[in-house]
C-alpha cells in the first residue's frame, strides 16, 4: 500500500515536472514578444496591488468620522476636530480639515475649497490607472503582432522546404507563433480585470467623499452660526 503510494506521488511529481517544462518551452518559442509581454505582466500584477493598497486605505465608512467632526464642531472644538480630521488621515478628512480651516468664510468659498480639494484627492486615487488600461489594450496587440511575425517566419521557413508540406510540418510553427496571442491576451485579461475592479472601488471612495462634502455642508446651514464661533 505505501509502495503503491510513494509510486502515485512519484508520477505525480514527474507529470508536473513534464508540464511546466512544457509550459515554459512554449513561452520560449513564442520569440522576442514574449519579453515585453512578460514585462506587461509584471507592471500589471505591481500597479494593481500597489493601487488596490491605496484605494483600501482611502475606503472607510465616513458616517463615524462625521458623527465625531459634528460633535466637535457644535461644541465649538475647532482644534479639536482638526486634530481629528489629521489623524483620521483619509481623502474626505484632508476635505473636512480645509473646510474648518476655511470656517468664517462666506459658505460659497468654503464650498469652493472642500472643492478643490475633493478634486486632487480623486486625481491621486486615479493615479496610474490609465497605465493599467494601457496595458489591457496594448497586450492582446502586442502578442497579435508577435503571432503574425511568427507566421510569417514559418511560412518563410515552409517555402524553403523540398516536396510536399504534410500537417505535421504546418503544426509546429503555427503553435508556436499562436503562443503570443495566448499570452498577450492573458495579460491583457488580468489587466483588464484589475483596472475595473480599481474603477469600482475608487467610484466607492468618491461617493463617500461626495457625501461627506453634502453632510458637512448641512452642519453649516445649522441653526448656531458655525462661521461666527
Amino acid at each position: 500500500m505505501l509502495f503503491l503510494q510513494a509510486e502515485t506521488e512519484a508520477l505525480g511529481q514527474i507529470a508536473s515536472e513534464e508540464v511546466k517544462h512544457t509550459v515554459f518551452s512554449q513561452i520560449v518559442a513564442g520569440g522576442w514578444t514574449m519579453i515585453p509581454l512578460a514585462i506587461l505582466f509584471v507592471a500589471a500584477i505591481f500597479l494593481f496591488v500597489e493601487r488596490l493598497l491605496s484605494i483600501r486605505k482611502a475606503d472607510k465608512d465616513p458616517q463615524q468620522f462625521m458623527a465625531t467632526v459634528r460633535s466637535y464642531i457644535l461644541s465649538g472644538n475647532l482644534d479639536q476636530a482638526k486634530d481629528y480630521c489629521i489623524k483620521e488621515n483619509s481623502p474626505f478628512a484632508r476635505m473636512i480639515l480645509k473646510g474648518i480651516n476655511r470656517l468664517g468664510s462666506p459658505l460659497r468659498d468654503i464650498a469652493s475649497s472642500i472643492e478643490a480639494v475633493g478634486n486632487l484627492e480623486i486625481h491621486q486615487l486615479e493615479k496610474r490607472l490609465g497605465i493599467l488600461a494601457t496595458i489591457a489594450g496594448a497586450a492582446p496587440m502586442l502578442g497579435f503582432l508577435g503571432t503574425v511575425l511568427g507566421m510569417i517566419a514559418a511560412f518563410n521557413k515552409i517555402s524553403m522546404l523540398e516536396g510536399a508540406v504534410s500537417p505535421e510540418k504546418l503544426a509546429g510553427p503555427i503553435s508556436t507563433a499562436m503562443v503570443t496571442t495566448a499570452g498577450g491576451l492573458v495579460v491583457g485579461v488580468v489587466a483588464y480585470l484589475g483596472y475595473n475592479y480599481l474603477i469600482n472601488l475608487v467610484g466607492r471612495v468618491i461617493y463617500n467623499m461626495e457625501s461627506t462634502s453634502l453632510e458637512f455642508a448641512d452642519l453649516l446651514q445649522e441653526p448656531v452660526s458655525l462661521n461666527e464661533k
